[in-house]
């Protein structure tokens, strides 16, 4: 059992919390926030609906990074949101200072953490925290894949009229509007979904995946909450549970793939030491040419971080 810090408790970090107590496999979580009676509030009503759901995990609200001594995981989801009309990367400029700022204050207080990043523009949030932390790549990486590749495996469910819990995915790449879904190692209960759905509305729904996100700010007008808080507490867990289990993450690439020193979405191992493995998928040229082509953009935007001279 272990203690998790989620840093932010607007919509994504409270959801992240309240999933992760739900599922009980820790004893603490701290919520922390600048606001600090806004955390102690949403931590006070997670805590209140333990007897109703039936879970031991404790939380609590702080604005004190003391309180967050000792952690094993650090969930970071501090920064704004998006609005209608602005890309992740139209949030780097005010992201990438909270996020720098926040890690730093985090090791102050937690020697050897693994850190998730949920902020966006997420790749270049998660470079940023790797390189303000000085932890090993393995132990910092960010949260984006599994919740790209839930929005997919949603759609097809809806589109083939079958349970999401059969639907299994790879996407890789960027989070963002070049993320890289792979048709090819997405199956239906084993069977390949190219047997059981036409070329022309799989598509479709790899196109509506890589604007998942833009969809949702338009219609509530800010990000997505429930979904990628669930993906964090998701990670949290195979960590915790030292599962082994098998996600696209965004991870510190040495030469995977044919790329260097960038952070980007590749499916990983999650176990007790963080990531413990990064697969190198098959990629035929087609695939391989969207990869470069979205670790392209990655990389701009990395050059804009590195710009800001916070480090």
């Amino acid at each position: 059992m272990s203690k998790v810090t989620v840093v932010g408790a607007g919509n994504v970090g409270a959801t992240c919390a309240n999933v992760l107590a739900h599922k009980d496999v820790v004893n603490e979580v701290v919520l922390l926030d600048i606001k600090g009676d806004l955390a102690r509030g949403k931590a006070l009503d997670s805590w209140q609906q333990a007897p109703i759901d039936y879970y031991s995990t404790t939380i609590t609200g702080t604005e004190d990074y003391a309180d967050t001594a000792n952690s094993d995981i650090v969930v970071i989801t501090a920064g704004i949101p998006r609005r209608p009309g602005m890309s992740r990367d139209d949030l780097i400029s005010t992201n990438a200072k909270i996020v720098t700022a926040v890690t730093k204050s985090i090791l102050e207080h937690s020697k050897n953490p693994i850190i998730i990043v949920v902020s966006n523009p997420l790749d270049v949030m998660t470079f940023a925290a790797h390189k303000a932390s000085g932890l090993d790549s393995s132990r910092v990486f960010g949260m984006a894949g599994i919740l790209d590749t839930a929005r997919y495996r949603a759609f097809l469910a809806t589109a083939l009229n079958v349970s999401p819990k059969d639907l299994q995915a790879v996407l890789m790449g960027g989070h963002g509007d070049t993320m890289v879904p792979l048709p090819r190692y997405t199956t239906v209960a084993g069977i390949p979904v190219t047997e059981m759905i036409d070329e022309e509305t799989l598509s479709a729904i790899v196109e509506r995946t890589k604007k998942g996100g833009g969809e949702l700010v338009k219609l509530m007008g800010t990000s997505a909450w429930y979904a990628p808080g669930a993906a964090a507490a998701q990670m949290v867990e195979s960590i915790v549970r030292d599962e082994k289990r098998i996600y696209p993450c965004c991870a510190h690439l040495s030469g995977q793939y044919g790329l260097k020193d960038i952070f980007l979405g590749v499916p990983v191992q999650l176990g007790k030491n963080g990531i413990e493995r990064i697969l190198e998928l098959d990629l035929n040229d087609d695939e391989m040419a969207l990869l470069n082509e979205s670790a392209g953009h990655v990389t701009k935007v990395m050059e804009v971080f590195n710009g800001m001279n916070l480090l």
